[in-house]
C-alpha cells in the first residue's frame, strides 16, 4: 500500500513493473464509476479513481479510491508524482470547473497526457421552458421575478446564492443538507437519483412550485424533472457549463476513454 504526499492510502497499489501506464481518475460521477469497472479488466492499465469527498456517503467505484482534496494545483502535481502517474484522467462534474483546470495545469506541468470526460448537456425541446443563465447569481436574479414556489435542483453547495432573497419560499433538494447560507423560507429534501417523471410532477404539483432551478449537468440520472417541468408548464432555470480549459483534450463517453487508455498502454 502506497501513501500520498496528503497522507492518503491508496489501497491495492501495485508495484511499478506489474503494470504499463499508471492513471489517476478524477472521479465521482457516474461515467468516472463505469470507467473504472471497465478498466478492472484492461490489461496493461492500472486505475486509480480519486473523490472529492464532499457527498457523505458517495457511490465507490471499483478498484483502488482515494478520498479527499489535493491542496490545489502543486498539491496535485506531488501526488501525481510521488505515486508515477503516467496519465490522468479528469471525470469530474461538469461543474467542477476549478478541479478541471488544476488537472489540466498540473498534467501540463509534468508532461502527463490528461483527457477530460463530459456527458453531453440537455438539450430543449419543444414545451420547454428553458431561460438559460452563466452562473448561479444570474440564476438568483432571474428566479428572483418568476414566482413564489421556487424548487432549487443544483446541489448544496450553491444554495447561498439564493439566500439574499426573502419574498419567495425554496424547496432545496440534495444529497447532503446544504453549507453556508439558506433562503430564509424553504424546505430542505435530502435524496438521490435517479428519479421517476411521475415522482417529479406530484412534487412539483404537491409543493405548487413556479420555477425549477437546475445546473446544465445532462444524464439521464436526473433529468426526469426537465420532462416533468415541460409537462406541467414550469419555466427552467438552467445554469450553463463552466467552460473546459483552454485546449483540453475532450470525450463524451467511458469507452472513448478506454480508447485513449489504450493509446497510452
Amino acid at each position: 500500500m502506497a501513501t500520498s504526499s496528503a497522507g492518503y492510502a491508496v489501497v491495492g497499489h501495485q508495484e511499478r513493473g506489474a503494470v504499463a501506464v499508471r492513471v489517476l481518475l478524477l472521479g465521482g460521477t457516474r461515467e468516472a464509476r463505469e470507467l473504472a469497472e471497465i478498466a478492472t479488466g484492461e490489461r496493461g492499465v492500472e486505475i486509480v479513481s480519486s473523490l472529492a469527498g464532499r457527498v457523505r456517503a458517495p457511490v465507490l467505484p471499483a478498484g483502488p479510491v482515494r478520498v479527499g482534496g489535493f491542496g490545489g494545483v502543486e498539491g496535485l502535481r506531488t501526488w501525481l508524482a510521488d505515486n508515477d502517474i503516467d496519465a490522468l484522467v479528469d471525470a469530474t462534474h461538469p461543474f467542477a470547473g476549478t478541479m478541471s483546470d488544476h488537472a489540466a495545469a498540473a498534467g501540463a506541468s509534468l508532461g502527463i497526457p490528461v483527457l477530460h470526460l463530459r456527458r453531453p448537456g440537455w438539450r430543449e425541446v419543444p414545451g420547454d421552458r428553458w431561460i438559460r443563465v452563466p452562473d448561479l447569481r444570474g440564476a438568483a436574479e432571474t428566479v428572483a421575478t418568476r414566482g413564489d414556489r421556487v424548487f432549487l435542483t443544483i446541489g448544496r453547495q450553491g444554495v447561498a446564492a439564493f439566500a439574499h432573497l426573502t419574498g419567495q419560499w425554496f424547496l432545496i433538494r440534495a444529497i447532503d443538507p446544504p453549507t453556508g447560507e439558506v433562503p430564509e423560507s424553504h424546505e430542505v429534501l435530502l435524496a438521490r437519483g435517479p428519479f421517476t417523471v411521475a415522482d417529479e410532477q406530484r412534487l412539483l404539483t404537491d409543493r405548487r412550485i413556479d420555477v425549477l432551478v437546475t445546473k446544465d449537468s445532462g444524464g439521464d440520472l436526473t433529468a426526469a424533472k426537465l420532462t416533468a417541468a415541460r409537462t406541467r408548464g414550469v419555466p427552467v432555470v438552467m445554469v450553463d457549463r463552466p467552460p473546459l480549459p483552454a485546449g483540453a483534450a475532450a470525450v463524451e463517453t467511458a469507452s472513448a476513454v478506454r480508447e485513449w487508455l489504450r493509446a497510452q498502454a
